[in-house]
């Protein structure tokens, strides 16, 4: 039978037994286009014709012992009609592919890039770009070395230098006292009085004694004046006649100063801070 395809016209030569006398699903080959192709219509069965009856026998002839038979072929037989030859396609294109919608196997699955399954996966692996992995404990350990160097030379600084002025901290206004080193200033022999020129004058009288059993250094001293509000406003340093002081020495120390503040009424005295 000759069929169609109703897209692009194109027109196939296939055998009967190919579509079927129900009929299947057809794809063109050349513009992919499928559709539903009906079987050939059946013609009406005729009966059988009735066979012939066969011929009367002939009668026997005498045969020669000596004559040779010869074959003159069979009397009364049909020859086998020549095979069909394959009809060729109208036109010089591929048969249509018959395709069953029901037997269309399904997609396959799409593969996975290799390198990024679940089996080949690792989290221990580096990531891009590749960056090695931080040693948390050795840096930790490089952050307590520097801090622990910097306050030991604070601690050092402070202790030779004493604290910077800007340090918003109260600072003592006298040294630590020597428990062996006594100092006596006594309020009375403390001399305030203005001079004749006007000028303000302090002088300030007392000892050093060393109670101790040992030589002892003598340190700086230090007074300070204050006025009626108990504001200081007037300090100066005293150095020590010597050095040193042996045990149950006594050195006495006068010194004055002028051009004090009118404002002072009163003096402290004591050890300067180190």
């Amino acid at each position: 039978m000759i069929i169609a395809c109703p897209a692009c016209a194109t027109r196939y030569v296939v055998p009967d037994s190919a579509i079927g006398l129900e009929g299947r699903t057809v794809r063109c080959a050349k513009c992919r286009h499928s559709w539903f192709q009906e079987g050939p219509a059946t013609a009406p069965v005729q009966p059988a014709p009735r066979p012939a009856p066969p011929p009367p026998p002939a009668p026997e002839q005498t045969r020669d012992p000596e004559a040779r038979p010869s074959f003159t072929g069979f009397e009364g037989s049909v020859s086998a009609p020549p095979a069909p030859e394959a009809p060729a396609p109208v036109e010089d294109t591929p048969p249509p592919q018959a395709i069953a919608s029901e037997h269309i196997p399904p997609p396959p699955p799409l593969a996975e890039p290799e390198g990024y399954g679940e089996e080949s996966y690792s989290p221990f692996e580096r990531e891009p770009p590749f960056r090695p992995r931080r040693n948390v404990l050795r840096l930790w350990t490089y952050a307590a070395v520097i801090f622990a160097a910097f306050a030991m030379g604070a601690v050092f600084a402070v202790s030779y230098w004493g604290l910077p002025d800007w340090v918003p901290i109260s600072r003592p206004i006298f040294g630590l006292g020597q428990s062996e080193l006594v100092l006596d200033f006594p309020p009375g022999e403390q001399d305030r009085r203005q001079l004749p020129n006007g000028t303000e004058y302090f002088g300030a009288s007392g000892t050093v004694t060393n109670v101790g059993k040992v030589t002892h250094k003598l340190p700086p001293i230090l007074i300070v004046l204050r006025d009626g509000r108990d504001r200081i406003v007037y300090s100066w340093e005293i150095a020590p006649p010597q050095r040193t002081l042996a045990p149950g020495e006594t050195v006495t120390i006068n010194e004055a100063v002028t051009d004090v503040p009118k404002a002072a009424k009163f003096a402290e005295i004591g050890w300067k801070p180190n």
